[in-house]
């Protein structure tokens, strides 16, 4: 529970994209395409989403299932550490929470 909550305000007040030591950067937000070759997510201090590439070395890192390798889903949120190679982001771990639907309430 605590995790979950740490995990949504970094999410939610983290800088969307910015460098750290040794050449990593973070894209935090949430994923509106991916496919086996590239990611993009919508931040939110970008009008257009972040372009990331993934390689086969990359690492999805699920926040409810920790044992899962899958990658995230459209709409999921996602904080991914990735490194500058010819001017693209190329992601190396993707952490991601999937979001689940509300459940209904019988009226």
């Amino acid at each position: 529970m605590i995790f979950g909550i740490l995990f949504l305000g970094i999410l939610l007040f983290a800088t969307p994209v910015s460098a750290a030591d040794k050449g990593v950067q973070h894209v935090v937000g949430t994923v509106t395409a991916i496919d086996h070759k590239h990611i993009e997510v919508k931040t939110p201090n970008k009008a257009v989403p972040v372009s990331v590439k993934l390689t086969k070395h990359v690492q999805f890192k699920n926040k409810n299932n920790p044992a899962a390798t899958n990658p995230p889903g459209v709409g999921d949120r996602v904080i991914i550490e990735a490194t500058k190679d010819n001017k693209k982001l190329v992601a190396t771990i993707v952490y991601y929470s999937t979001i689940r639907p509300v459940p209904s309430t019988p009226q």
